[in-house]
């Protein structure tokens, strides 16, 4: 199978994108992956960074989000595979939007987070083709997808 584009939406205050980089390298799976600006910092000022303050936070916030939609809503179109993250610590609007918004596209998606979470995420759990719980797992769905073989992550 010809390099698979996968884009690894949601939370970022873990290292789970590198987890599952890695996983797919040490596999040498063809995949190129994207993701949003995780540098919080960057990715809340954006807006007033490239385009002037604001006295305001919500016309602030609103310049910020829209520069992070130009960016998230390409890579999400781009991608074969949508992966979504969601964590424990933080409520993530923004993921369960991605997520929406690659299933909408028709993008297979891929969810994972923790079983605390499966009741309050059951709409986008239904919306993916696969619900994980960890990114070992999302690895092994991955190396599947690309070659065939079964590999446990249990």
């Amino acid at each position: 199978m010809a390099e698979l584009e996968v884009y690894l939406s949601g939370e970022i205050h873990t290292d789970w994108r590198k987890e599952i980089e890695d996983a797919a390298k040490s596999a040498s799976l063809d995949i190129a992956f994207t993701a949003p600006v995780t540098v919080h910092e960057n990715s809340d000022d954006c807006g007033v960074t490239i385009l002037g303050a604001e006295e305001n936070n919500f016309w602030a916030d609103h310049k910020g989000a829209k520069i992070n939609a130009i960016r998230t809503r390409t890579l999400i179109e781009r991608a074969d595979v949508v992966v979504v993250r969601f964590g424990d610590k933080y409520k993530q609007w923004n993921a369960a939007f991605d997520a929406g918004y690659a299933a909408a596209l028709g993008k297979p998606l891929i969810v994972q987070h923790d079983p605390s979470l499966t009741h309050p995420l059951k709409e986008v759990d239904g919306a993916a083709l696969a619900v994980a719980e960890t990114p070992a797992q999302v690895a092994a769905i991955l190396r599947y997808v690309m070659t065939g073989e079964l590999q446990s992550a249990v």
